[in-house]
């Protein structure tokens, strides 16, 4: 099995998640994406975030349409902050030798791995995929991770990746910008203006309807 894990707040889950997933779906040629909204995002723990509940309806009514989409609600059973180290030993524990996993990450979100928990054992537990924008200069790890750890990471022609010492690969891979933002729809929302075409229908229904971001 190869699987991708999507992680992220989701707040609310819009066309530009859904389209990138898919797009790594197929290059990577994964059998699954797994989306895994995090309960409490750790450099967001003071941000006001809808319940996960609501987050967790929304993107099930996103992804329902697609079978190689699924949710996890891992994150939710935890107690505590969300770490993706946690989520993906989970993962890998769960399904032992029968699963090739893909972490999936945003370029920003990436940058700033040092600042995550574990991140030097995240990085050698399973593949990493860096979902990066158009013009993004590929220069590996530089400037992005000490210098003795990056070196340990040698791109690997075959695969178009960087392989590291536990035979893993980070990847970087372009995929279609859409400059969507979850943070600007809760503020369109909140505004009383258009959301459509931002998310699906089925979500801007749900958002109506449960009056989600609306001004206090």
């Amino acid at each position: 099995m190869k699987w991708g894990l999507f992680g992220g707040t989701f707040d609310p889950i819009h066309i530009g998640h859904l389209r990138c997933a898919e797009e790594i779906l197929e290059i990577f040629d994964l059998n699954r994406i797994i989306f895994v909204p995090a309960t409490k995002p750790p450099h967001k723990l003071d941000a006001d975030i809808t319940s996960f509940f609501h987050r967790e309806q929304m993107i099930k009514l996103a992804i329902e349409e697609n079978p190689s989409f699924s949710f996890s609600d891992v994150e939710n059973q935890r107690k505590g902050v969300s770490y993706s180290v946690d989520t993906v030993d989970y993962f890998l524990q769960k399904y032992l030798d029968n699963l090739e996993l893909y972490l999936i990450l945003g370029q920003d979100a990436f940058h700033a791995i040092e600042t995550w928990k574990d991140w030097q054992r995240l990085l050698t537990l399973c593949n990493i995929i860096v979902m990066t924008r158009p013009g993004y200069e590929n220069k590996g790890l530089a400037g992005i991770v000490p210098d003795d750890f990056a070196a340990r990471f040698k791109y690997d022609d075959k695969v178009r990746g960087l392989r590291g010492p536990t035979g893993h690969c980070i990847f970087f891979q372009g995929v279609t910008f859409l400059d969507i933002s979850s943070s600007n729809i809760r503020q369109r929302a909140k505004e009383g203006k258009s959301i459509k075409y931002l998310i699906p229908g089925v979500v801007r229904h749900y958002i109506s309807k449960n009056s989600l971001y609306k001004a206090s």
